[in-house]
């Protein structure tokens, strides 16, 4: 077993020291700057020592961040663009609050930023958004229409958009999401439908990417490249890149090796004790299917006396906080049950949740995610732990002392119950329709927190870590109400 413990410990560090090198190499030969003005953090890439190059602003979407964007920045760069990246109000880094009507105003402030990097040719410029951010770059693509060559609107929304303006407009939209297909193909027809006129400024076109959802079109090489190709049309540009965008796959590999050292840890500091008896299955699976259906209720009631979009200051997941809140609440009830505390658990639970934070945030920051929270939004963490912390309790409680076989069941069983869960609420409240934001992310979320359950089986020490993890993601995802 300490010979298990010592290879694991060795294969770690390699896959965490590997997974660097990818991000570091992916880097390599592309200028990067980070700025600021207004107060919107920018971040700017481009080919090293490039010369009048052709500039693309690329723009997030709702609940995003420029990190999000990083693939398109990454292959643009590759194929010989200037790329400026921001954070939207609210969003990220940028602590004014979200409103809707000044984020147009964003976009001119990057532009500016865009045109004064010494690499670019200000007389070439494109715009490529997604989701909210489509709506933004096609209503700039239409006002400043003798500004902008061309126009990429991912996932787009809707906009005012004609067979003239905005120019060289390019739709995608991923063949998993089809409220976004419909969107595409109505613009479609409202710009004049499919053609190739890049010269006249009129060229349109629907791109479908396949076996792409909301979030995973953007790390999609298929999306990558029809951007590409749609920008090199436009510019009349050649330039052949094999760069394909493999960061979210080092990424992968820096939280495989980070969960393999944390059960090293683990298996040196927890100390196994002989469970109290189980809760009556009964009790654990009942809990677990009655919580959602209280939590959609409850949230449906307050909703009538309580701001719930923007409760605690943060769009839509203050609303998530207090539906994991309830539904934990209930779910802790019937379990009836619940062992004292103790400040080895707590320290442990501390310990846990430190090396979650780097596992699946210190690459994060540079790859998808602005983890670290800025004062406005670590102020919110504590309380959205707390709020997630009854939830945490009642499954590290009623998987405490089972089989790995049976916790396979319950990593299934809670991913779709808070799938379903959300749904119903979504069906009630369809006001909060950013939940659905995070639909994709529970059976991962959820398959590495109940790693840790399996880990620890100490009911406080896991709960503490994976609500303070749990509230952190709540926190740094979702925008700063107004």
């Amino acid at each position: 077993m300490k010979r298990l413990r010592q290879w694991l410990l060795i294969l770690s560090i390699l896959l965490i020291s590997l997974s660097w090198w990818g991000i570091i190499a992916a880097r390599s030969g592309l200028t990067l700057r980070a700025m600021e003005s207004d107060r919107i953090p920018l971040l700017y890439l481009a080919p090293q020592q490039a010369q009048a190059v052709p500039g693309v602003l690329i723009a997030h979407g709702y609940a995003g961040s420029k990190q999000l964007m990083l693939g398109y920045a990454h292959v643009l760069a590759r194929a010989g663009y200037a790329t400026m990246l921001w954070d939207f109000d609210g969003h990220g880094a940028n602590p004014n609050r979200f409103q809707h009507f000044d984020l147009q105003q964003n976009l001119n402030v990057a532009l500016r930023a865009l045109r004064e990097q010494p690499e670019v040719d200000s007389t070439r410029l494109a715009l490529l958004g997604h989701s909210m951010g489509s709506g933004i770059v096609m209503a700039a693509g239409i006002d400043q229409v003798d500004t902008f060559a061309a126009t990429i609107a991912i996932s787009p929304t809707g906009a005012d958009v004609t067979s003239q303006a905005p120019r060289n407009l390019q739709l995608q939209a991923g063949s998993w999401e089809g409220r976004f297909i419909a969107n595409a193909q109505r613009l479609l027809a409202a710009s004049g439908g499919t053609n190739f006129d890049f010269a006249a400024g009129t060229a349109r076109e629907l791109a479908i990417v396949p076996n792409a959802e909301h979030i995973t079109i953007l790390f999609n090489d298929v999306s990558h490249q029809a951007a590409l190709r749609w920008l090199n049309a436009t510019f009349n540009q050649f330039n052949p890149t094999e760069y394909v965008d493999r960061r979210m796959g080092w990424y992968g590999l820096h939280l495989l090796g980070w969960l393999l050292l944390l059960s090293v840890v683990a298996s040196k500091i927890v100390r196994r004790k002989p469970h109290s008896k189980k809760v009556r299955s009964v009790k654990r699976w009942g809990g677990l299917l009655l919580a959602p259906f209280v939590a959609a209720i409850a949230l449906t009631l307050l909703n009538q006396s309580v701001e719930l979009t923007s409760l605690g200051g943060l769009q839509v997941g203050g609303a998530v906080g207090l539906w994991f809140a309830v539904a934990g609440i209930t779910w802790l009830a019937l379990l009836a049950r619940l062992p004292r505390p103790t400040w080895r658990m707590a320290g442990l639970g501390l310990m846990l949740f430190a090396l979650l934070w780097i596992a699946f945030g210190a690459m994060a920051q540079v790859v998808w995610l602005q983890w670290w929270l800025i004062p406005t939004r670590l102020q919110l963490w504590l309380p959205l732990s707390i709020a997630c912390l009854p939830w945490f309790l009642a499954s590290g409680l009623a998987q405490q002392g089972i089989s790995g076989r049976a916790r396979f069941g319950w990593w299934f069983a809670q991913s779709a119950i808070l799938i379903g869960g959300f749904l119903l609420t979504l069906n009630f409240l369809p006001q909060l329709g950013f939940m659905f934001l995070l639909l994709p992310l529970f059976p991962p979320l959820i398959a590495v927190l109940s790693f840790v359950v399996a880990l620890v089986d100490e009911v406080w020490s896991s709960a503490l870590a994976s609500a303070l993890f749990f509230g952190w993601i709540l926190a740094a995802g979702f925008p700063l109400a107004s």
